[in-house]
């Protein structure tokens, strides 16, 4: 839910961690913008990598776009950071600064 500011809630911004993939790819905006569409890390197999591209596309950049976090041109596969990726930025920056804490599959 949106507050009355028009300012995201901290549940939305959580749901829009919620996902590993979503999360590398915030992270990687904060220094890299923009970026190219495709999956950050891929683990696995081809059919693993090919599921995440397909996840990509049809997940994670819709949310983050809806979000206003990227933004995401599927033409040219560029993602760039969006109107409301400051609102983010401070949850990123404390999970970068802490990557070294936390466990390898949170970025």
């Amino acid at each position: 839910m949106r507050s009355r500011s028009g300012t995201l809630s901290f549940d939305e911004m959580v749901d829009s961690l919620a996902n590993v993939q979503r999360r590398k790819l915030l992270v990687a905006l904060m220094d890299h913008n923009p970026q190219d569409d495709t999956p950050v890390a891929v683990v696995g197999s081809d059919e693993d990598a090919v599921g995440q591209l397909i996840e990509m596309q049809h997940i994670h950049l819709p949310k983050l776009a809806e979000y206003g976090f990227i933004d995401w041109d599927k033409e040219s596969h560029e993602v760039a950071k969006g109107p409301k990726f400051d609102e983010i930025r401070p949850l990123l920056e404390l999970l970068d600064d802490h990557a070294e804490e936390l466990p390898p599959d949170w970025l």
